[in-house]
């Protein structure tokens, strides 16, 4: 842990989460005949951005150096789940958001704790599935669609 660097990370994303909220102002509320309205999720993860920011540099400003430990910094992880992300954020409107959601997050789960593929499978598809179901027929709102292929 560099106390240091997590300070000034933690000022990155307080800014980052501001020009969520600020972003997210300028969207207009309603689209497509959605109760939810397009800016709902970009405020929220502001919101989200910035108080974890705070936390995080409170956390480095009563951390005692004395317990400091080097942790080893794992690039192929970062880069997988990395890539994970681009490729979610390509293949979403193609494949939908359940096929997508459920594929990153089995991605993301492999690569942060090999093994126990049951218990990775079922959260991903109950995950996917239910945020969906739940966004999309009791919110009423929008996500992109299964693939026609699936119809």
């Amino acid at each position: 842990m560099n106390l240091s660097f997590d300070r000034m990370i933690s000022i990155l994303f307080l800014l980052i989460g501001g020009a969520f909220i600020a972003g997210s102002l300028k969207i207009p509320e309603t689209a497509y005949g959605s109760n939810v309205g397009p800016d709902v999720f970009p405020t929220a993860l502001g919101v989200i951005l910035i108080l974890l920011s705070f936390r995080l540099f409170f956390e480095t400003c009563n951390h005692s150096s004395e317990k400091i430990q080097k942790v080893k910094i794992e690039y192929k992880r970062f880069l997988i789940i990395f890539v994970s992300a681009i490729l979610y954020v390509l293949l979403l409107e193609k494949l939908g958001y359940v096929i997508t959601t459920f594929l990153f997050l089995v991605i993301g789960f492999q690569v942060m704790e090999k093994g126990g593929w049951l218990k990775t499978i079922l959260i991903a598809g109950g995950f996917s599935l239910g945020i969906y179901f739940v966004f999309v027929k009791l919110l009423e709102g929008s996500l992109p669609e299964f693939p026609t292929i699936f119809y």
